[in-house]
């Protein structure tokens, strides 16, 4: 987890033991060991710790999964299920990473970052094919 470097210092935890149900913001990481029922938005990363379940509408910029999740989620940069990690949800993302020993069902959109989504530029040029007329 955190292998391309986080955005940035933990922003809030849920701590076992504890439930949320409402609508959660933050700026960089937030992690979920408790309930959080509802729905998430950030630009930031949302860790579920593996006592963590979360039932929400969750849009953010990555998400890591040891725990459960269920719902939908929408991660602009990537989405990571670990092992042991349960992912009951409609996914989207450019990057999807599922560890061996982890679960998912439900459906998968893979989108290209905005860069890659560009028509190309160049044109085509037909090399003659012995054969070909003059």
């Amino acid at each position: 987890m955190f292998k391309d470097n986080p955005r940035g210092d933990l922003n809030g935890f849920l701590d076992a033991g504890s439930h949320i149900n409402g609508e959660l913001h933050f700026d960089d990481t937030f992690r979920v060991d408790g309930k959080l029922t509802g729905k998430v938005v950030s630009e930031g990363d949302l860790v579920v710790g593996e006592q963590g379940e979360v039932d929400a509408k969750v849009k953010v910029g990555r998400i890591f999964v040891s725990g459960v999740v269920r719902g939908s989620i929408e991660a602009s940069k990537r989405a990571e299920l670990t092992v042991g990690g349960k992912v009951y949800a409609d996914v989207s993302t450019p990057t999807l990473v599922i560890e061996e020993g982890a679960f998912f069902e439900g459906n998968c959109q893979m989108q290209a970052p905005t860069s890659q989504m560009q028509a190309p530029t160049s044109k085509v040029r037909r090399l003659p094919v012995s054969g070909d007329g003059p």
